[in-house]
């Protein structure tokens, strides 16, 4: 149940900060989603790269739809994968390595006797 809630709060969070700070913001959204959610290192990397990896494949779907696909289909041409697969590849490894760093800070600092 953490893990889907993790998901959720990491994609709307990116997606605020996204909207108003550069791409890079992302990280620390899900950096910060994971430290608070304390969930362990595997399960946090996988929420972090699920969340953002969709919400960058939406994002991405909706740009290409209200564009008419027309860089779509030139990157297409020069790449060996489809440029929405690649988008969210990308950012969905930024994200899940942002979680991990939050959940691995977080683990970190715990102090426990």
């Amino acid at each position: 149940m953490k893990f889907i809630i993790q998901v959720l709060i990491t994609a709307a969070v990116c997606f605020v900060l996204q909207s108003f700070l550069p791409w890079w913001s992302m990280a620390i959204g899900a950096a910060a989603v994971a430290y608070v959610i304390d969930n362990k290192g595997g399960i946090s990397f996988l929420a972090g790269l699920l969340g953002v990896a969709l919400l960058w494949f939406a994002m991405a779907l909706y740009i290409d739809m209200s564009s008419h696909a027309i860089l779509t289909a030139k990157v297409n041409k020069l790449l060996p994968i489809p440029a929405l697969a690649l988008t969210a590849i990308v950012g969905g490894l930024v994200g899940g390595l942002s979680a991990l760093s939050g959940a691995l800070l977080k683990s970190t600092f715990s102090f426990q006797k």
